[in-house]
């Protein structure tokens, strides 16, 4: 990190640098805002932007979570509080009632902002969807543009922008040719030149504009009654006594004027967090840091506050003086309090310059910010049919926003994007993958005899892997998919590894499901049903909880689709009485491997093995052990599991009885590659490769012909494993 010293001036040049881009956009922002009341109140809505520039900035940077990020009057602020002050002036209502009207709507605004902070939502505002938030920065923009239009064409401010256009007789050509001037610095500005802000450059521009038509007019030198300038400000006197008159007029404002303001400050409190939010984000971006959200929104909520209190406008986290602030070396909190300070000495020290700012220039100035905050990237979404519908919310929320207001843009937007959602959820399937019990058998290597039984009834199960979000959406598809086999199938397995959601909806399909099944004898069995969600529920304790998993009900649940084949497949084996792994203990002529062997060959051979017992659970070798040993089930089942680093295993096959394991390390005498534990109670032939060799010195047909059996049933399973693979790749 850089010495204090250094680091210190870098930020004082970050935040001269903020506050000159800042500036300029909030005396715009407050002369647009306040002028709407009148000319007489544009001089009053130039200090409300200077004293927001400052206030705001101070306060945030002192106690928001973003510590670059430049506060200041925004956009969005002025759609709200402008189309708000001009409502009621429609209405007939005093100017002086409709000023402390929008320094309550700040003051509310900004404390719904810490409101968001404490309660955490500032992490949930930045999830806007993208298409509502371009058509509200969009709406922002074109909202802006529609106000100026007056005032660009040097017609009354009161005028309606459509009349204004439409009515020639009221154009000033002074005014515009300010404004033209004013937009065309703005625009080729930081082509000359990035190390003044445009927006300096182009109300330089407007005002060399201005002095030059002054020469040809002298009526133009003169303050009082000038329609083409911001017009008195009033010294520290003026400003004592409004803060005064605004704190009595609080005192005696009633309940119902604040019914009527909370509309308006929650728009504002939202638009004015997403703003931020959105800065933030890029902010994070560029400095490789991470902002904390709800900080943020404390901030930004106290500074708006403070701001209100003293008479500033609203504002939000802006990105072009926090770009700026980087560029320009800010490193700390400290570069946003320099801008303040900065910013405070420019409103002590230019005060009377602000007088004769051009309204014109003013006004080009944010006519080139509403265009530039017009998402014109949006126009090629119209090309494509994938993504036209998201055109739609885009235009939806703009249409909305310039007819209606923003609260509700953002309200039909969002519900848009529920929409789309939605609908790409329902279009999505939901069956990954259906297999018949033909096609996949558990992991349980069986005998030739308990192979040819399942193959018999390997078409009385079916396996559906379900992927994506169970819900009212998404139910409908998949009991169509399930449908067919409901009448056809013993047992139906749903494999759950890959779902995120199940809502009550799609339960009370599954034990529709189940009902069906359980009136023909069938079964609904469950695997692999998450105990952690994207969303945070354990779906398996949400069967549990609504009913549809308990102990008096048919469907069964088991940790994976291996699991509960298995279990199908114990009870095809049963049905048709062969013995179980629990029985009586097989002797060697009774596996398949020794199959038509001669009883004293056989009685030779199992002189040369060990027979070994191990308890359920019990390991009989591990990874890495060594050992050439191979094992020979006589009783019980054998798992043979991978060791994962999360402590658990992943199952790769099971044996039962007449089965082998361990040929590896028999054939090449190399270390176990796997664990094998017992699952149940068992009972082992154990054969090493030692008594092996030295057995075949005396019976050589025995050694060949133990070949010969591991090969012939090692090439079986290998088939079997091929069958199931080319199933998987073809379904």
């Amino acid at each position: 990190m850089a010495p204090y010293p250094e680091s210190l001036t870098d930020d004082a040049w970050g935040g001269l640098g903020a506050m000159l881009v800042a500036l300029p956009s909030a005396i715009a922002f407050g002369v647009a805002t306040y002028g709407v009341l009148g000319p007489a109140h544009a001089a009053q809505g130039a200090v409300a932007g200077m004293l927001g520039a400052t206030i705001l900035v101070l306060v945030a940077s002192a106690w928001g979570g973003a510590p670059r990020l430049i506060t200041a009057p925004c956009a969005p602020a002025v759609a709200v509080l402008s189309a708000f002050a001009l409502d009621h002036a429609a209405r007939g209502a005093p100017a002086a009632h409709i000023l402390l009207l929008l320094l309550i709507t700040g003051l509310l605004a900004g404390a719904v902002q810490v409101g968001f902070g404490l309660a955490g939502l500032g992490r949930l505002i930045k999830y806007m969807p993208y298409p509502v938030v371009s058509g509200y920065l969009s709406a922002v923009g074109l909202t802006i543009i529609l106000s100026q239009i007056a005032r660009l064409l040097g017609a009354p401010p009161s005028t309606s922008w459509h009349l204004a256009l439409t009515a020639p007789a009221l154009w000033d050509w002074r005014a515009m040719t300010i404004a033209i001037t004013t937009i065309v610095a703005m625009l080729v500005a930081p082509r000359w030149t990035r190390k003044v802000p445009a927006p300096i450059l182009a109300l330089l521009a407007g005002a060399l504009a201005y002095l030059v038509l002054a020469l040809g007019h002298p009526a133009l030198w003169r303050l009082e009654s000038n329609p083409l300038v911001v017009g008195p400000v009033g010294g520290a006197g003026a400003f004592a006594e409004s803060f005064t008159q605004r704190g009595m007029a609080l005192i005696r404002l009633e309940f119902s004027d604040l019914a009527g303001l909370l509309v308006p400050a929650l728009t504002l409190a939202v638009l004015l967090s997403i703003d931020t939010l959105k800065t933030c984000v890029v902010l994070d971006a560029m400095t490789r840091s991470r902002h904390d959200s709800n900080r943020t929104l404390i901030g930004q909520g106290m500074g708006n506050m403070a701001s209100a209190l003293v008479g500033g406008m609203a504002g939000a986290g802006t990105m072009g003086a926090t770009l700026v602030n980087l560029s320009s070396g800010g490193r700390t909190r400290r570069s946003g309090l320099f801008a303040g300070l900065f910013a405070l000495l420019a409103f002590v020290a230019l005060g009377a310059v602000l007088a004769w700012l051009p309204v014109a220039a003013l006004a080009g100035l944010l006519v080139v910010v509403g265009l530039r905050m017009l998402d014109r990237e949006s126009l090629h979404y119209l090309a494509s049919r994938q993504t036209i519908l998201d055109f739609a919310v885009i235009a939806t929320v703009v249409l909305v926003a310039l007819s209606v207001g923003l609260i509700a843009a953002s309200g039909a937007g969002i519900l848009l994007a529920i929409g789309l959602f939605l609908r790409e959820q329902v279009a999505g399937t939901v069956v990954v993958r259906r297999q018949m019990g033909s096609e996949r058998h558990s992991k349980r290597v069986r005998t030739t005899a308990e192979r040819s039984i399942l193959e018999a009834q390997g078409g009385q199960s079916a396996i559906f892997e379900l992927q994506g979000s169970l819900f009212f959406g998404t139910t409908d598809q998949l009991f169509g998919a399930l449908e067919p086999d409901l009448a056809l199938r013993r047992y139906i397995v749903l494999d759950l590894r890959r779902v995120q959601s199940v809502d009550l909806t799609a339960v009370h399909m599954l034990r529709q499901v189940e009902d069906r099944l359980a009136e023909r004898g069938a079964g609904l069995l469950f695997s692999a049903v998450p105990e952690t969600s994207p969303s945070g529920r354990d779906i398996r304790r949400y069967f549990q909880t609504v009913g549809l998993v308990d102990a008096s009900r048919t469907p069964r649940i088991f940790d994976d689709v291996d699991d509960a084949l298995e279990w199908i497949e114990d009870g095809w084996i049963a049905q048709a009485s062969i013995p179980q792994d629990g029985e009586a203990a097989l002797e060697l002529r009774d596996m398949d491997l020794f199959a038509g062997r001669r009883a004293q060959t056989l009685a030779d051979l199992q002189a040369s093995m060990e027979t070994r017992s191990f308890r359920s659970g019990e390991a009989v070798f591990r990874r890495g052990d060594g050992g050439d040993e191979i094992y020979l089930i006589r009783r019980g089942v054998v798992r043979i599991q991978w060791p994962l680093d999360t402590g658990h295993s992943r199952h790769l096959a099971s044996f039962g009885r007449g089965s082998f394991f361990g040929e590896m390390a028999f054939l090449d005498h190399q270390p176990r590659s796997a664990d094998a534990v017992a699952f149940t109670d068992c009972e082992l032939f154990v054969l090493s490769r030692q008594r092996y060799d030295t057995l075949v010195a005396h019976h050589k047909l025995l050694g060949l012909n133990l070949m010969e059996g591991l090969a012939r049933l090692l090439a079986s399973r290998l088939r079997h494993t091929d069958a199931e693979l080319r199933a998987l790749q073809t379904s």
